[in-house]
């Protein structure tokens, strides 16, 4: 049984997709992301030299600073910075500038993830590879929902903010296409889930999520390859 949405999207179909980037003229990178009414503007600065106390100096060290749009920094937040930091992490080459420090400041999941990547891109960050990341939602009903909105993710039994490696139509180099032997298109970095879903409602999102991954995917690489900075194409 198919839900209804408000905004009348299929259950698989993402919001429309902008990519912008080098808007902030302070920042080393900076990329405004945006599904839908959803926005997420990331500012990268660094590296800066020296690593925070006990993050080991031959290693780069990432740090990611949440920023809410209202009220103070709570218990949720600070469990998102350290989503942000591990995933952010894994996908960046840290020894390469040893002792050093990148700041991340950021609002949102999952589209802080991809604002993120773009924002990191834009600094130069040395990178293994991209991460694309979705929310899948799970109804009531039982249906599975793709990109749920603010308003619909209150009103679902439970959801799951996935993050997979860039597929293999990327920018990448072919050799950083392997995550851990098994090639990027079967790996996820990050699974996040609120609420109760059953082992196949779980399975089912994954592979909802990985199809639409490969759609972000693919609207990344043509943004990345554009010649304009601020390019702000759409993808459906």
């Amino acid at each position: 049984m198919e839900v209804d949405r408000v905004d009348g999207r299929t259950p698989n179909q993402l919001r429309p997709l902008a990519c912008s980037r080098n808007l902030l003229n302070r920042a080393h990178g900076s990329a405004r992301w945006s599904q839908g009414d959803t926005i997420v503007l990331a500012a990268v600065y660094g590296p800066k030299a020296g690593t925070k106390k006990n993050e080991n100096p031959e290693k780069a060290s990432i740090e990611v600073i949440w920023k809410p749009k209202t009220g103070q920094i709570g218990k949720a937040e600070k469990e998102y910075e350290m989503i942000l930091r591990r995933t952010l992490q894994s996908i960046c080459h840290l020894t390469i500038n040893p002792n050093t420090t990148t700041s991340i400041i950021l609002q949102l999941l999952p589209c802080a993830i991809n604002a993120a990547c773009a924002a990191l891109v834009d600094a130069g960050i040395p990178l293994k590879h991209l991460a694309v990341s979705i929310c899948c939602g799970l109804s009531e009903n039982g249906s599975v929902i793709l990109d749920p909105t603010k308003v619909e993710e209150q009103n679902l039994q439970a959801f799951t903010y996935l993050v997979f490696p860039n597929s293999v139509h990327s920018v990448v180099p072919e050799e950083s296409l392997r995550v851990e032997g098994e090639p990027m298109e079967h790996g996820i970095i990050t699974s996040v889930t609120r609420g109760a879903m059953s082992v196949d409602d779980y399975l089912n999102c994954l592979d909802r999520g990985r199809s639409a991954s490969s759609k972000m995917s693919e609207f990344l690489r043509r943004n990345f390859q554009s010649k304009v900075p601020d390019d702000s194409s759409k993808a459906a």
